[in-house]
């Protein structure tokens, strides 16, 4: 099963009637990951009134917010939805506020952390991971331009071309396309071709 998270810690930020909201975004493989971003943030912005948070992961399908002080509801529960509407898992959101002397109100506050995680969110790299295999063989000159041609169509991710004596591939395809390209391969070499596959890996196709 496939899942979409990002690849890098990103930021973005805003400011709202002069309270400045900064939205961080990081890849996470466990709660203790998250819970060790959160601290970070926190501690690199002890001035700052609030730090909202929310993080979703696969391991032990763990998801948790907090309004981080502010009213109940207007800070950790829209940030958790607006990861849960972006698809994405395996990542934390921390919202910090620095508060500018103005209150928002209840439905300001929400549209705010909001705003702050989808900022983040579209500043940050997505991945696609995908389960897929592993594809390797051999072939002479002749059967590569035909292979070469065929490939594309596929969207594999090329690991290794090695021209030599004969072309040697390596290669990643999504699982449900394996079966497909395998015997397409078979079929432009005439069985010929000597495939080796590797199953069950994820790899980022985005």
């Amino acid at each position: 099963m496939g899942y979409t998270t990002i690849y890098e810690e990103a930021q973005a930020s805003f400011t709202e009637k002069k309270s400045e909201f900064i939205g961080h975004i990081a890849p996470v493989s466990t709660a203790d990951e998250a819970v060790a971003f959160i601290n970070r943030i926190k501690a690199e912005n002890r001035k700052a009134r609030h730090n909202v948070y929310a993080y979703v992961v696969r391991e032990g399908n763990v998801s948790r917010y907090s309004d981080d002080g502010e009213p109940q509801g207007t800070g950790g529960v829209p940030v958790l939805d607006v990861i849960n509407k972006s698809g994405l898992t395996d990542v934390c959101v921390v919202v910090t506020r620095y508060f500018g002397g103005i209150l928002l109100g209840a439905s300001g506050l929400t549209r705010a952390y909001s705003q702050g995680c989808s900022m983040a969110v579209n500043a940050a790299r997505k991945m696609e991971m995908c389960e897929c295999s592993r594809i390797s063989f051999s072939c002479d000159y002749t059967l590569y331009g035909k292979v070469s041609y065929a490939l594309p169509e596929y969207g594999v991710i090329m690991e290794k071309e090695d021209f030599a004596d004969s072309v040697n591939l390596v290669f990643l395809v999504k699982s449900e396309l394996s079966d497909k390209l395998k015997k397409q391969l078979t079929d432009i070499s005439c069985g010929k071709l000597e495939l080796s596959e590797e199953t069950n890996l994820l790899a980022d196709f985005a």
